[in-house]
């Protein structure tokens, strides 16, 4: 049996055809609506075996609430949210772990199932591979605005649906188009996580940075301030290996934004492409091409 870790999950090997992925990971409330909190947390916390080409099989719940101010019905309708995720997906959440919080969190711990010769890796990516980018980025940004109440319904309308969306049918079309390198674009931002593959996989990236879609409001949110301390960590971590270029700030801080159950972020062959996109276009994804790797030694180089 054979151990290795991705980003957020780990694989066990079991035999020749058969391996398992790991995962664990819970969020504090994101929007108003118990239910929809449920659904974004249970999506996130799948989103990890996906990432990683694997099936989820089963779940628990991981809850901390505080029951001295939110009531059992509250906390029904967040295990209904995620109930609604797992009959999606086609696993089965089999019970869980209560403990007491003053700050309610929520989320999922997962296994999930993937075949050891089909794993997708953040260290994959291959030179002149096309990376392309299945949901737009700003979950971040919006949802710090939103909690300031200065959000608009338009923009909290786009990120619950992108946030509820899961990464199922962008894994199987990462699979079939070949793809080896693969991570979910999550806390550390697209930079962040784009900057963890390219040292991983010993490649350089060109990240054409006006290509990335960016949630309806998302900019001019950024440009109000409303951005999250993850954020400029995101942005610390990685600068000594971005290269700008005459990309302005505002952009990159948006590249750096750290998301809530963001898409994924995967490399295939340039013949691969024009397939990869209408497959994902068909199913309901706002995705693009948003770069390519080169031979390098893990930096970033940004095109306006």
């Amino acid at each position: 049996m054979g151990t290795e870790t991705g980003d957020d999950a780990a694989v066990w090997r079991l035999d020749d055809n058969r391996a398992l992925v790991s995962t664990a990971d819970f969020i504090t409330p994101i929007v108003d609506d118990a239910r929809v909190w449920g659904r974004i947390a249970a999506v996130n916390s799948v989103s990890d075996v996906y990432a990683m080409g694997g099936r989820p099989l089963f779940a628990l719940n991981l809850v901390c609430w505080n029951a001295g101010e939110l009531s059992h019905d509250l906390l029904d309708e967040v295990l209904a949210g995620a109930a609604e995720v797992a009959d999606e997906c086609g696993f089965v959440i089999a019970g869980g772990h209560t403990v007491d919080d003053p700050q309610p969190k929520f989320g999922l711990s997962v296994v999930g199932e993937v075949h050891p010769d089909r794993v997708l890796r953040n260290s994959g990516l291959r030179a002149n591979d096309v990376l392309v980018l299945t949901k737009p980025i700003g979950t971040g940004v919006i949802s710090t605005a939103a909690k300031a109440g200065e959000a608009s319904d338009e923009a909290v309308a786009a990120m619950v649906a992108s946030m509820s969306r899961t990464n199922a049918d962008a894994s199987t079309v990462a699979l079939d188009a070949g793809a080896n390198g693969c991570t979910d674009v999550t806390g550390f931002g697209l930079l962040g996580h784009l900057g963890q593959m390219a040292r991983a996989s010993e490649v350089d990236v060109d990240l054409d940075a006006a290509a990335v879609p960016v949630l309806p409001g998302a900019r001019d949110l950024a440009a109000e301030g409303h951005l999250p301390g993850g954020s400029a960590r995101n942005l610390e971590w990685i600068r000594d290996r971005l290269d700008p270029g005459s990309t302005d700030e505002l952009t990159v801080s948006l590249l750096a934004d750290a998301q809530t159950s963001g898409g994924l972020l995967f490399g295939v062959a340039p013949e691969a492409v024009p397939e990869v996109l209408d497959r994902l276009g068909s199913t309901g994804h706002t995705c693009a091409v948003v770069g390519r790797a080169t031979p390098g030694t893990g930096r970033l180089r940004l095109r306006p």
